[in-house]
């Protein structure tokens, strides 16, 4: 059936719908079952979608270590002026979800990177400026120039510290069996534990946030030598479900989302606009999955800000928002995650398994389709010229071109960006593999989540009712019917290691100092004290630059747009508008 004709029958009250979306499955189905090249993954046939919001949908043409202790200084890297990034990227997760990072082929713990490479403590490849020391024991500790710690290794422990750009901090541990720990300020994160099914590894991970556990599925797979993990749906929807969320519906409808007076929305206003009326499903879900990313961004800054309710984001000047076309091109890719979910949902209904090379990036990054991807953690990234910027939560960026067959990192384009210290729109940046697998995973999961609100909120609010044989339950795959049970004790390990971070972090910059002198009696004497200086003293009104004149750079500091709060060892200092409002 021609893509027309689907259209047709979805208007007749979608009486021949069921057929032509099972039809598209099994095809697509038969097609992923077949082996293929690595470089050449098949595209899903899928019928044409109607353009949202009278908008075209289709995007424009363009081009781990050693756990014996020791101190003692080890060898001190730094990155070149400006050179430019490596092949591998400087992504580092500063939010929940992210996928696992192996760095190499089979997975195992990260930590400094072997090869000559000019890598931070955590083995991604260093920005022009990073100065990175490495311990005796393996442990090492990377600086950003002005000497603000960026990465901490403690090999000891096999957990890596990550601060961001944007303010906040991510911890990663991981055991030699497998077992990961990923937490963040604010008790977020989740723990993963390895399971087989049907000869295959796979990650079920319990996460926690805010009271809430819930868990998700992964599976493993190397790709370009780099160990990555794609999102394995725990259950599907019927195909009429799926026809239905793909095509068009009957005619545009408004929706109320209900979020204007959300104060995360008061917060990105100036950078995320909803669509006025919405003409098919892939369109609704895009808003969704948007929406629910900024809310996800706005709470962590709560939570990195100890509970303060962030004020809206100040205008900066290279701040470039979600325009119309930029989420055109991302309704375009809904759509085509939707066509996958189908066809997959077809093959898992016959007992067959997923294929990474279909499911997983390596489909995107070879079918010569411009994809583009959002954002679902912060991450910080390596620029052409070597600076390093940010990316956050809901940024677009899109895949101009494939990366080379050896490539670990994918050259992705900025589409948008909320300014500040995030990258530039038009800026290519170096994104790792992972990474890039994260930000799929991201949106299938989203999709996954709105389409279940979809058919909860169907007939209501302006949405077009389902069909009778789209509105069935989910399915739950047998992959995760045969999984343990989610992880009672997530949030307890969550907050233990956050709390094993601040410990590491001082160990570790204990290991990485210039050794003491032991020549003993030989030593001359240490010179005198200095005289004891005036008090210091922190006054309201008072600037940036004075306070870090007094007190010497932050610990770290929380961004929450024009209120900012520079968290020293015994105080904390909050500015609004760029001058001292509150010391703590």
């Amino acid at each position: 059936m021609n893509a027309p004709a689907i259209r047709k029958a979805f208007s007749l009250r979608y009486l021949m719908g069921t057929s032509a979306i099972v039809l598209f499955g099994c095809c697509t189905a038969n097609a992923q079952e077949k082996p293929k090249p690595a470089a050449a993954a098949p595209k899903a046939a899928a019928p044409k979608a109607a353009a949202p919001a009278g908008k075209s949908a289709t995007p424009a043409a363009a081009g781990r270590g050693p756990t014996t202790s020791g101190a003692g200084r080890g060898p001190t890297t730094t990155s070149g002026a400006g050179r430019g990034p490596t092949t591998g990227g400087a992504g580092r997760g500063t939010a929940g979800g992210g996928a696992g990072r192996g760095a190499t082929a089979g997975g195992g713990g990260r930590g400094p990177a072997a090869g000559g490479r000019n890598v931070t403590a955590s083995g991604h490849p260093a920005a022009n400026g990073h100065t990175t020391v490495r311990a005796a024991n393996g442990s090492a500790i990377t600086r950003r120039p002005g000497g603000r710690v960026a990465d901490v290794h403690d090999a000891r422990r096999g957990m890596d510290v990550h601060h961001g750009l944007n303010g906040g901090r991510s911890v990663r541990v991981e055991g030699r069996d497998g077992h990961r720990v990923y937490a963040e300020r604010g008790g977020r994160g989740y723990v993963q534990s390895r399971y087989s099914f049907h000869g295959r590894e796979y990650g079920h991970r319990t996460y926690y946030e805010h009271g809430r556990a819930y868990d998700r599925f992964y599976r493993g797979y190397p790709y370009h030598g780099v160990y990555v993990e794609m999102y394995a749906p725990g259950f599907y929807y019927r195909p009429a479900f799926y026809g239905w969320a793909y095509n068009p519906w009957v005619a545009p409808v408004p929706y109320a989302w209900g979020f204007a007076a959300a104060p995360w929305y008061g917060y990105y206003g100036p950078y995320y606009t909803p669509y006025p009326v919405y003409p098919s499903a892939s369109v609704w879900l895009t808003d969704y999955m948007i929406s629910q990313t900024l809310a996800a961004s706005y709470q962590a800054r709560l939570d990195a800000g100890a509970g303060a309710q962030a004020e809206p984001a100040p205008a900066v000047s290279n701040a470039a928002p979600l325009t119309p076309a930029v989420k055109d091109l991302i309704a375009a890719e809904v759509q085509r995650q939707i066509a996958l979910a189908n066809a997959e949902s077809q093959t898992v209904s016959q007992n067959g398994e997923l294929d990474p090379a279909s499911s997983g990036i390596q489909r995107m990054l070879t079918d010569n389709v411009q994809h583009v991807f959002v954002a679902g953690k912060d991450i910080d990234v390596v620029d052409a010229a070597g600076a390093e910027c940010a990316i956050s939560q809901g940024d677009a960026l899109q895949l101009p071109r494939p990366p080379a067959p050896d490539a670990t990192a994918v050259q992705l384009v900025v589409l948008s960006s909320k300014g500040g210290v995030e990258c530039k729109r038009g800026n290519t940046v170096s994104v790792e593999l992972a990474d890039v697998q994260d930000m799929q995973n991201h949106m299938r999961e989203t999709i996954d989540s709105g389409m279940g609100e979809l058919q909860t909120k169907q007939g209501q609010g302006g949405l077009p009712t389902l069909p009778p044989s789209a509105n069935a339950p989910p399915t739950k795959t047998a992959m995760a019917a045969d999984a343990p049970p989610p992880d009672p004790t997530a949030a307890t390990q969550i907050n233990q290691q956050m709390g094993e971070a601040e410990k590491a972090e001082q160990e570790v910059i204990g290991q990485t100092a210039a050794p003491a002198d032991s020549a003993g009696q030989n030593a001359p004497p240490p010179a005198a004290a200095p005289p004891a200086g005036p008090p210091k003293e922190i006054g309201l009104g008072q600037t940036f630059d004075q306070v870090t004149a007094i007190l010497g750079q932050p610990k770290s500091v929380v961004d929450l747009g024009a209120k900012k709060i520079y968290v020293y060892p015994d105080m904390k200092i909050t500015f609004n508008g760029g001058k001292v409002t509150d010391v703590q």
